[in-house]
């Protein structure tokens, strides 16, 4: 069986590397337009599903892998900042309080079977100066993480407490759960 990740994001690639597997990338290349009414962990869900979907028209008599993630703040989405002003914006709201990460996960098989993981994480910040959070967002640069909170680099220092069944769905791909799903598939990881 040949294996295919259906994202362009490098965190997800090199995540998946971790598994010792042979495996290919598609570009997904779908709407990530968020519904109006939809909450985080609906909308990663809805996007995990799309993104396979179109992996499998683009890899078909493959297994593929497709994920995705957002941050919840007060239930409203907080997706990629994408420039230092939204950061910005979306760190000041978040200091001091709870952000809850909706990390969706579908393996979908050669002949249409999907299998779904959802990881619910829960991340409390501390409360930051605009001094703190400027320098983060200088050495850091995280515009392509949700909520802007690069967690498996110096956003740990913005962290209070982190609750998590699996740390590597922080960083966008679950690999308890990947390698759960991908074992039943017949691939074989120790």
């Amino acid at each position: 069986m040949h294996l295919v990740l259906a994202s362009t994001s490098p965190y997800r690639r090199e995540l998946l590397a971790r598994l010792m597997l042979d495996f290919d990338t598609v570009a997904p290349g779908i709407d990530e337009t968020l519904i109006e009414g939809e909450s985080p962990q609906q909308a990663v869900e809805r996007l995990a599903a799309a993104k396979a979907g179109a992996g499998a028209a683009r890899a078909p008599g493959t297994v593929i892998i497709a994920s995705d993630q957002l941050a919840g703040l007060d239930g409203e989405a907080l997706g990629k900042p994408g420039n230092p002003a939204d950061a910005r914006r979306q760190l000041a709201a978040m200091a001091g309080r709870e952000i809850v990460y909706c990390t969706a996960l579908i393996v979908l098989s050669p002949d249409g079977t999907a299998d779904s993981h959802v990881d619910i994480s829960r991340v409390r910040l501390r409360d930051l100066s605009p001094g703190e959070i400027d320098r983060y967002l200088a050495a850091e640069n995280p515009l392509d993480c949700a909520g802007a909170l690069k967690l498996e680099g110096l956003g740990i220092g913005l962290c209070e407490t982190i609750d998590t069944s699996d740390p590597t769905a922080l960083i966008g791909l679950p690999l308890i759960a990947t390698a759960r799903l991908l074992r039943a598939q017949g691939f074989d990881i120790p």
